[in-house]
């Protein structure tokens, strides 16, 4: 099988990961063939292998000056160091070695290096993030002025456009140590600590001699994953190391024609979870030269508002269409329900472990259970979450190919903290799963050639998509005296545009983005195209040419109107019904024909005396409450007491 992509004339290479399960597999020394929980408890030894000489690794380089020499990419020799992490970590001499007794071949210690390798790259950026915002530390660190904004901006590296959250998220963790210790932490290491080390196979960092993967000659969909796992958690020599053939299938997002990588393996119990990376040609997308655009607008309870708009040669923008919403208020609704769950649980844990405080109590088989239920319910909110993204980028990319778009212009929401709309909706609004959207928008558009770009978010739901005049926001488009946010009203006595919020926020995202698609940069390190300021002389032509509206059929009435009949009765009332027996038994009948009641309703047939509190029966009675047609299947209304007569009361209680 051929390792190398043919790439054609307006094509470029895309490396992408689909998510597969492992199932079952074949001990080629054997042939005995693995189950599934075979499979995982093998897999799982040698994790937990190499879990356990990452731990070392990274115990002994977290600190700042060894995460430095990585980061500055030479040795000590001044010699440039590999991409890879474990011939970098070779390189500076940093090795791995497994337990005392325990035998591994070097492509094993390659897997723990790549990981330690890489856990300790990603470090870098948090290092620089924190010693900025601790060496520019604010008076107030729950409000900073413009001129300490500009000041830890300056202080971090790429901190011009870095998103106002991420500095506040940090600054609200080193502000929690400040609290807790009396004092600012010296650097990252020591606010964080050493990170926890996940169970998973790097097989990207071996060669023939541990792992390999082939694509199936005869069925497309299909895949062979050969690898060495131990055939005990202790493996003492060679010998205990085995080959194992395992089948997967392929999803069907992985074109036929796609280079297959080595996979990471994961465990989860007794499933075996594959992040299967591949490499494919897409069509290649254009920052600029863009005609149509699809704007997006992000909304709470109306998820996306999307529309298209066209850049003409005389450089007029329309809006081709009225646009369309994608609604996800049953999603959301449960989302939210799950979180409000999810937090009544850790609360009730929080108390139980202040409760326990590290002793023997009764309480700890509790919250165990409850620790294992909040596991649960995350998993569950997880997979909503993935869910709903993949759905509304799907929708949004479907959007964009019907209506022809080449470059789909998003909102950067990314700074945005919600505030001063209630608890309930600012927690809400914090929770959107804006970014998992963005990011499922950009694979799925990459694989059609579609650019996707992010634009300013400021001032696009704020005025007029045809002349720029602020709007007055409503609350409903029939009574335009009450305030609110939800409608929008030009108060320019040429255009007079009105609409929903939302619908003119996309007017003006995609209109801004086609006015400024000259200054669209893309990020060497993520990929992502972005406009990260507005102009003023452009922002002048971000405006839409209304359109005027056409009859497409002349509706002028030039005689009497034609007197017409009245709509015939349904088919089944055009004929008698046949004959029904008396009961319950029989069709309906015809027409609005009373269909008799042969039974009282439930409560009529029961004892409603005002000390009733059961009725007589000598056996149980499931079939609904004894008093009141809407109380529960065993609810029983409550006694009253009549007057002062104390022989009508009835005092409930236990004697």
């Amino acid at each position: 099988m051929s390792r190398k992509l043919p790439i054609g004339k307006g094509e470029t290479s895309r490396t992408a990961c689909a998510r597969t399960l492992v199932r079952t597999g074949v001990d080629e020394k054997t042939g005995e063939v693995l189950t599934q929980a075979v499979l995982a408890e093998r897999i799982g030894w040698c994790s937990d292998l190499v879990a356990g000489m990452v731990s070392v690794v990274l115990a002994e380089r977290w600190n700042s000056r060894d995460v430095k020499v990585l980061a500055s990419g030479v040795d000590a020799g001044g010699r440039k160091l590999p991409s890879n992490a474990w011939m970098a970590l070779r390189r500076l001499g940093w090795s791995a070695a497994p337990p005392e007794g325990v035998k591994v071949n070097d492509r094993i210690v390659r897997m723990a290096q790549e990981q330690a390798g890489r856990a300790l790259r990603s470090a870098k950026w948090r290092a620089d993030l924190t010693a900025g915002v601790l060496a520019a530390w604010p008076i107030d660190p729950g409000k900073r002025t413009p001129r300490e904004w500009d000041a830890v901006r300056a202080a971090v590296p790429g901190g011009k456009y870095l998103p106002s959250s991420i500095i506040k998220a940090r600054t609200r963790q080193a502000a929690t140590y400040l609290k807790a210790n009396g004092r600012l932490p010296v650097d990252v290491f020591e606010l964080e600590g050493t990170p926890k080390v996940a169970r998973m196979l790097l097989l990207a960092a071996c060669d023939g001699q541990q792992a390999t993967i082939e694509r199936s000659e005869t069925d497309t969909g299909q895949a062979l994953l050969r690898l060495q796992l131990p055939t005990r958690p202790d493996p003492q020599a060679y010998r205990d190391w085995t080959w194992v053939a395992c089948p997967i299938a392929l999803p069907p997002t992985v074109p036929a024609s796609a280079v297959l990588h080595l996979p990471t393996l994961r465990c989860a119990g007794d499933t075996v979870r594959a992040d299967l990376a591949y490499t494919h040609a897409v069509p290649k997308a254009n920052r600029t030269g863009h005609t149509v655009a699809l704007g997006v607008d992000w909304g709470l309870n109306t998820l996306l508002s999307t529309g298209a708009v066209q850049l003409n040669g005389e450089g007029r923008i329309t809006a081709l269409g009225a646009g369309a919403q994608f609604r996800a208020a049953g999603v959301l609704a449960k989302q939210h329900r799950l979180r409000r769950l999810s937090e009544r649980l850790h609360t009730k844990a929080d108390q139980y472990e202040r409760l326990i405080a590290g002793h023997d109590h009764q309480l700890a088989p509790k919250l165990d259970v409850l620790r294992s239920e909040i596991q649960h319910v995350s998993q569950r909110r997880s997979s909503l979450n993935d869910a709903l993204a993949w759905a509304a980028a799907r929708w949004t990319v479907d959007q964009a190919i019907a209506a022809g778009a080449t470059v789909i212009y998003v909102e950067d929401l990314r700074s945005m903290e919600a505030g001063g709309m209630g608890r309930t909706l600012n927690t809400r609004l914090s929770q959107q799963v804006r970014g998992q959207i963005a990011d499922r928008t950009r694979h799925l558009a990459t694989e059609q050639g579609i650019a996707v770009v992010t634009v300013p978010a400021r001032n696009t739901s704020k005025l007029c998509p045809h002349c720029l005049t602020p709007l007055r926001h409503r609350k409903t488009p029939d009574r335009p005296t009450l305030a609110g946010w939800k409608w929008a009203i030009c108060p320019h006595q040429d255009y007079r545009w009105q609409g929903d919020r939302d619908h003119g926020a996309w007017r003006r995202i995609a209109a801004r983005g086609l006015a400024h698609q000259a200054t669209t940069v893309t990020d060497h390190t993520s990929g992502h195209m972005a406009i990260r300021t507005v102009l003023d002389n452009l922002e002048a032509n971000a405006v839409l040419t209304p359109t005027p509206k056409t009859s497409r059929k002349d509706r002028t009435k030039t005689g009497p109107t034609r007197p017409r009949s009245p709509r015939p009765a349904p088919r089944r009332r055009r004929a008698p019904s046949p004959a029904r027996p008396h009961g319950r038994a029989g069709q309906r009948p015809e027409g609005h024909a009373h269909t008799d009641r042969t039974r009282l309703p439930r409560a009529a047939h029961r004892h409603q005396g005002m000390n009733t509190t059961s009725t007589p029966t000598t056996g149980h009675r499931p079939q609904g409450a004894a008093l009141g047609a809407g109380f529960h299947l065993h609810a029983h209304a409550p006694p009253t007491t009549v007057g002062n007569d104390p022989g009508n009361s009835i005092r409930l209680g236990i004697a």
